[in-house]
């Protein structure tokens, strides 16, 4: 299992969110390239980044923070946050980016999804994002009624082959993922590779994930508790191994 670690990028700063509320932030980092450089030295293989601006207004509001951060990392990077139309993702691209996180515009516009697979192949991924089972868009403000296993069952049919999965009630609270949730996850999206995300905060809990024995649950992204101090990259990674 692989363990990226978290950039969340605010009003220019790296910061995380308690269960993605905007106005419950903490600032960690005024100078996010540094940060990222700090992850790799640490021992990250792979970095998640999200624009948090872009993904509350619609477009992404920090390209060149994206760019100044992959330059830095030196590894691969995903992107997401406000990427809903081809123009976001050209210019995520060309900031580097090995993936890009398509959230929002997975469920509300399968068109667009089924036309940047086309385009971009694996390097699409989806964000699935959900509170009791039920997807969450634009930034985790609306709460909808389809059920995050039969978007995670149709986006896999669309020749989707990454779903990083975020239980926004988990998100920030440092009590351990949804495995149930994610377990179901797995198991509608069997020919995807799925990521963990919310909750994540211990080697133990990587331990919990890895005895799902789910073969495509492949990676876990840590935020909040690195940042806190509560684990290191090093004791995740050695958990994950």
């Amino acid at each position: 299992m692989t363990i990226l670690p978290a950039i969340d990028l605010k009003d220019g700063k790296c910061v995380r969110l308690r269960q993605g509320r905007a106005a419950d932030i903490t600032v960690y980092s005024d100078d996010p390239a540094l940060q990222a450089r700090d992850w790799r030295e640490q021992g990250g293989a792979e970095l998640h980044v999200v624009d948090l601006d872009g993904a509350f207004g619609g477009l992404p509001r920090h390209l060149e923070a994206i760019r100044a951060i992959i330059r830095e990392f030196g590894g691969p990077v995903e992107v997401g946050g406000g990427l809903r139309t081809p123009e976001a993702l050209n210019a995520v691209f060309e900031a580097g980016a090995t993936r890009a996180i398509l959230g929002s515009a997975a469920l509300e516009d399968p068109d667009f999804l089924s036309k940047a697979v086309e385009w971009w192949g694996e390097r699409i991924a989806v964000g699935i994002d959900a509170r009791n089972g039920m997807v969450q868009t634009h930034g985790w403000v609306d709460t909808t009624t389809v059920k995050a296993v039969d978007l995670a069952s149709a986006v896999a049919g669309m020749g989707v082959k990454t779903i990083i999965y975020t239980d926004t009630a988990t998100d920030g609270m440092l009590g351990g993922p949804n495995l149930e949730q994610l377990a179901n996850i797995c198991d509608a999206a069997p020919t995807c590779s799925i990521t963990a995300s919310g909750g994540v905060s211990s080697p133990y809990d990587i331990a919990n994930l890895k005895a799902l024995e789910r073969a495509n649950l492949t990676a876990a992204i840590c935020g909040k508790a690195l940042y806190d101090g509560r684990t290191t990259l090093k004791e995740m990674n050695a958990a994950a191994l």
